[in-house]
């Protein structure tokens, strides 16, 4: 055999691997639809079950059972191993970052950057710990900000976001870039983080549903999900290429999650 043919099977091997490992990549594996399950059908349920078995009076209850949930789809990532301290040490600095980040904005309503970090949390290191991360940080900074019947909901809405931003980086309908990310982060925070406190506002307010009471909710919150979508694009847009940078170098360096 030549040279030359030689070289061109070699080149043919390497193009068979790569798009065996590009489609590897875009199949959802079966932890993450059990962890899809989980987030999707479970916590949810968990949240009603607070609302009109327990009366919204158990909310401290209902918000640690998510917390609990969140590390099951989290702890389905090592099925040969433990999570070494390095990995856990990251993902507890980046939920610090969020809770000090939202604090310290405290004093302009709905212009937080946890939202942000939360989604550059997941397209770094997954899903799951894009959820993980934003319903601790919910939790957490609601220390700070008072705990209440609505710390479930958006421990939820943080987390869901984070989530569905690792499954579109996996599937390739998200990019490690700018434009990217901003476009969905702003559409994420003001349809979902909007869509689902609105809604959870309508529940704990009111034990009678109405759909002119949740009209009036949207319209009524407008502004404030308005503005809560250009932080979270302002943010993304100056946070994302430092820390996916550094992230990027400290997953390498120290073989983080994947």
């Amino acid at each position: 055999m030549s040279k030359l043919n030689i070289a061109d099977e070699s080149k043919l091997n390497q193009s068979n691997q790569s798009r065996v490992t590009l489609t590897d990549q875009s199949k959802l594996s079966r932890r993450t639809l059990i962890s899809a399950a989980l987030i999707l059908i479970i916590i949810p349920a968990t949240i009603m079950l607070g609302v009109y078995v327990l009366g919204d009076r158990k909310y401290y209850f209902i918000s640690l059972l998510i917390i609990l949930y969140t590390m099951l789809p989290f702890a389905l990532r090592f099925e040969k191993r433990k999570p070494q301290a390095r990995e856990l040490i990251v993902i507890a600095v980046l939920v610090a970052i969020a809770v000090a980040g939202r604090s310290a904005f405290f004093m302009v309503p709905q212009f937080k950057p946890v939202v942000a970090i939360v989604i550059i949390a997941a397209v770094c290191l997954g899903a799951e710990v894009g959820f993980l991360v934003g319903a601790t940080a919910g939790f957490v900074s609601n220390i700070f900000f008072g705990q209440g019947p609505w710390t479930p909901w958006q421990m939820f809405c943080f987390g869901i976001i984070g989530f569905i931003a690792g499954l579109l980086f996996q599937k390739g309908m998200l990019q490690k870039n700018r434009l990217s990310l901003c476009i969905y982060g702003g559409l994420a925070t003001f349809i979902i983080y909007g869509g689902i406190i609105n809604f959870g506002s309508l529940l704990m307010g009111t034990s009678q549903f109405s759909w002119s009471a949740l009209a009036a909710l949207y319209i009524s919150g407008f502004w404030f999900d308005l503005v809560h979508a250009a932080a979270t694009v302002i943010f993304l847009y100056l946070l994302s290429r430092p820390m996916i940078e550094k992230l990027e170098r400290i997953k390498v360096k120290y073989g983080l999650v994947e």
